[in-house]
């Protein structure tokens, strides 16, 4: 069952055409990688789907519903969650605290409960906190809960924007090169994570990726952009050996 659709999706940046014509299904629990040289319109499909871009033609639509021009700041509310190929964190808070902003769109009640600290409040907080600290032995960062991001490793960081976008509890979560500037052991480490995302968490995934060790190991199907059309679509070997796509990363 198809929980996500691009229809005909093009996108424009005066007479620079990013994103042409682009059309794709991604089903219920799929892990869908698209690949692309650089300036394929990769992460610009993704800000069409997050509402960062409004497309120049065609629709998104999630769940059956059409969110081509749903307000950006209901994105998050509609259960669609993203990382960024530049991590975007608070870096003078810790860990714990930018997890906890993951659960910021969920209700914790109104002002004056808040203020005043009623049962339900106390509930909403200790549920969203609870959530958190799954969130964080899920991903291995128990020992580095409390510390500030500013001082933390690379690969940490990238970890700990994972971790965010799953607090928001997503059913579609959106990864920008996840593996960007990680080593291969915590590649192999993303990739198990990935796995558990969608096999224990049943959420589904759309990840932009290079590196095609990952995307091998962790995608059920892959399409390759280039130049903001599609050019393959299929299995990563069925991808990975068709000859545009060779051409493309090689300049045949």
């Amino acid at each position: 069952m198809s929980v996500f659709a691009a229809k005909d999706v093009s996108l424009r940046f005066g007479g620079v055409l990013a994103v042409g014509n682009v059309s794709f299904e991604v089903e219920q629990g799929e892990v869908f990688a698209i690949i692309g040289p650089n300036g394929a319109g990769k992460t610009s499909m993704l800000n069409v789907i997050t509402r960062v871009f409004d497309p120049t033609a065609g629709s998104v639509e999630f769940e059956g519903q059409d969110i081509t021009r749903l307000p950006r700041h209901k994105v998050v509310h509609s259960g669609i969650a993203r990382t960024f190929q530049n991590i975007e964190l608070f870096e003078g808070g810790t860990v714990l605290d930018n997890l906890l902003l993951g659960r910021h769109r969920f209700d914790h009640g109104n002002f004056a409960a808040q203020w005043l600290w009623t049962p339900g409040v106390r509930a909403a907080e200790a549920q969203s906190r609870a959530h958190v600290e799954d969130v964080i032995d899920l991903l291995d960062l128990m020992p580095h809960r409390n510390s500030p991001v500013a001082g933390l490793p690379y690969g940490v960081r990238k970890v700990v924007e994972l971790a965010r976008a799953l607090c928001t509890q997503p059913r579609l979560l959106l990864l920008d090169e996840p593996a960007s500037g990680l080593n291969p052991e915590e590649t192999r480490e993303l990739a198990f994570w990935i796995d558990d995302i969608q096999n224990d968490l049943g959420i589904t995934v759309i990840m932009v990726e290079h590196d095609m060790s990952l995307v091998s190991e962790a995608a059920d199907r892959v399409l390759c952009m280039n130049m903001g059309q599609v050019l393959a679509l299929g299995t990563p070997q069925e991808v990975q050996g068709n000859p545009a796509v060779i051409a493309a990363y090689l300049g045949g």
